[in-house]
């Protein structure tokens, strides 16, 4: 189901407007709509994994757990990320998805 973003244009509307509407419009409002190509829990698993990658992962744990996966996957993604993307990231991300997990 598609969901209505408006973070960018929350955040950035009247100082990048250009920037905000590419966010909401097209990432969220094409591209994470694609449903039938790729599931939500899909999307938000490839999104966690990149963001990871690149020692990132701010609210997008969150919308993985929204998303469908649970902590006892995410355990498992962000162990089998870490021999990928580096042990301190993987750290890193163990402490975010603690918190997102139990709460």
């Amino acid at each position: 189901m598609a969901v209505k973003q408006t973070a960018g244009r929350d955040a950035l509307g009247e100082f990048a407007p250009k920037f905000a509407e590419l966010n909401d419009d097209v990432l969220f409002g094409e591209v994470w709509s694609r449903e039938e190509e790729l599931s939500l829990r899909d999307r938000s698993l490839v999104t966690v994994v990149s963001l990871i990658a690149m020692g990132l992962t701010d609210n997008h744990l969150e919308s993985a757990k929204k998303n469908g996966i649970t902590a006892s996957e995410m355990a498992e993604i962000i162990t089998h990320a870490a021999f990928y993307v580096g042990w301190p990231k993987a750290w890193a991300a163990f402490r975010m998805a603690k918190e997102v997990y139990e709460a």
